[in-house]
């Protein structure tokens, strides 16, 4: 089929050709019942009798289709022209990476904010049951606005059926299993090359391998012949980017060589891990050294007067921490050196934590009255946010009571006897106060619910898209009446009042995602707080303002 300016497809208006490759010819287009730009993706005629190549588009088709996530191209609708199958997805204005790395490296900066987009990208796509096993520059899009788009799921393992399709695979034993070698040479993990079954942890093998070529300008794995690649991915390991280029963080180096170990169990165990990884070192991106303290820590080069105490000095992820109400105590949430998610309690004179004795939780809220709020068991849900049951416990020792399930987040009311609380329902972001009780809901998703002190109001931050944590500070009161108090930023995490109620402050990022510290009345005067070299998410203000 050759299509051409003014030909019609289905309702879409031919614009002309944006470019062909082996899977079909992509034609810009116009959708005029939306006003909008579309991209159509045709198979060729000589492919459409071709099962193999049919079955990977439709795939593809119902792969992506799945998926509604930022970093993921999203796909519209699908149909048949002259016998001929067509999807239409969103229109892309950049280049792919491969363009855009050009033979070179890039940045150590802008590589890192791609990495976590793509991270993030691929985590939802993970959470849905599809395995993509085919990662590759080729398949990644960057935006000329600077965004990432995970393309072609022609290759996709969906292990999950779709609604309405029983308890069956969605795809066929023999496409998957084992004795099939999937994947383009030079990305494909051991297990692929091997021919054996895989999961998404070969995705984050292809990760890694396209990370440490962003960073590098060189192919990990690339011999004479695509028998040599195959035989390097499987017994050879990449040189180390520390030697190719100084500049590169060893804290980087490290997180690309744990995406790239020969047996998957060694593998970061899930997308949203490597996510969060990369999220807490990318502010050490930027060019020239920063100075390390004797614990590997960056010293702090603060701005505005501002002072910072380091109070953990282990490796691993920190997921919540709130003070108590005195605001000499702080409690945290943390997974240290590979061990599972645990809670601690640390003064800041003191020189160890005390670990609770708690089930695997995130620390939610502190009351005055010595409660606290715990979400156990999290899970990393498709909207960015962590799921799971709230329960309330005393702080200084007792059995949690489990309150309700399928929670993000929690605050006390100035009383103590009563929770703000955030989540789903139906697919829309809520927040209740008191439980049960709504106050607003949006179609995407909402984060750091915050009450103030006098108990009139809760902050929070409002997201518009599911699953991306670009967002607003906005307040709404007891009626229900929600007033927007800043710009959308690029990224925004982390929300607290100060304690006379003044001012609300946030960490955001006006571009990427190095967030600042700032701060926003609440009749919306904005102004920032202070600046560091690296990205912050707040956690809480203590009663002294610490």
């Amino acid at each position: 089929m050759s299509l051409h300016r003014g030909d019609k497809i289905g309702a879409y208006e031919i614009l002309g050709l944006a470019g062909a490759g082996g899977m079909g010819e992509v034609y810009k287009a116009r959708d005029p019942r939306l006003g909008r730009d579309v991209a159509v993706k045709v198979l060729p005629a000589a492919l459409a009798g071709d099962a193999d190549r049919v079955r990977r588009f439709e795939v593809e088709a119902r792969a992506a289709g799945r998926l509604n996530h930022p970093n993921i191209l999203h796909i519209y609708d699908v149909g048949q022209h002259a016998g001929q199958p067509y999807l239409v997805t969103e229109f892309l204005d950049g280049e792919t990476l491969r363009d855009r790395m050009g033979g070179s490296p890039m940045p150590v900066r802008k590589s890192t904010e791609l990495a976590i987009a793509f991270a993030y990208g691929l985590a939802a796509a993970h959470e849905q049951g599809i395995v993509h096993r085919d990662l590759k520059p080729e398949n990644l899009f960057v935006t000329r606005d600077g965004r990432l788009k995970i393309l072609d799921f022609g290759l996709a393992k969906l292990t999950r059926p779709d609604a309405g399709e029983g308890t069956g695979a969605t795809v066929h034993a023999s496409d998957t299993g084992p004795g099939a070698v999937w994947g383009t040479v030079g990305y494909m993990s051991p297990e692929q090359v091997r021919a054996q079954s895989v999961d998404h942890r070969a995705d984050i093998f292809a990760f890694g391998a396209i990370l440490y070529e962003m960073l590098s300008g060189k192919r990990a794995f690339k011999g004479e012949s695509p028998a040599d690649t195959m035989s390097a991915i499987l017994r050879e390991d990449p040189p180390d980017l520390t030697i190719v280029d100084k500049a590169i963080p060893l804290a980087l180096e490290r997180i690309v060589r744990h995406c790239l170990e020969k047996a998957p169990g060694e593998r970061f165990r899930s997308a949203h891990d490597l996510a969060f990884q990369l999220e807490g070192l990318s502010g050490l991106s930027g060019s020239g050294p920063l100075e390390v303290s004797g614990e590997g820590v960056p010293a702090v080069r603060a701005t505005n007067a501002a002072k910072y105490h380091p109070l953990t000095y282990r490796r691993g992820m920190l997921y919540s921490a709130r003070f108590t109400a005195d605001g000499a105590t702080v409690v945290y949430s943390a997974a240290w050196d590979g061990d599972e998610l645990r809670t601690f309690m640390k003064r800041p004179e003191s020189p160890d934590a005390i670990p609770l004795q708690l089930p695997s939780a995130m620390i939610a809220a502190t009351s005055r009255s010595g409660e606290m709020a715990l979400i156990i068991d999290p899970t990393f849900a498709h909207n960015g946010v962590w799921v799971g049951t709230l329960a309330l416990a005393p702080l200084f020792g007792g059995a949690p009571r489990e309150v309700a399930e399928r929670i993000h987040s929690v605050d006390f009311d100035p009383t103590g006897q009563h929770m703000v609380i955030v989540r789903d329902v139906d697919g829309r972001g809520r927040i209740e106060y008191p439980l049960g009780n709504v106050l607003y809901e949006t179609k995407g998703h909402v984060s750091y619910a915050r009450i103030s002190p006098d108990g009139t109001r809760i902050a929070f931050l409002d997201h518009p898209w599911v699953g991306d944590d670009r967002g607003a500070v906005a307040v709404v009161d007891l009626e229900g009446r929600m007033s927007a108090l800043t710009e959308h930023w690029s990224s925004a995490q982390g929300l607290a009042w100060t304690p006379d109620g003044s001012e609300i402050w946030y960490t955001a990022a006006s571009s990427g995602n190095a967030r600042e510290l700032r701060a926003v009345t609440p009749e919306g005067v904005a102004r920032n707080v202070s600046g560091y070299p690296g990205m912050m998410r707040l956690f809480d203000v203590s009663t002294p303002g610490h």
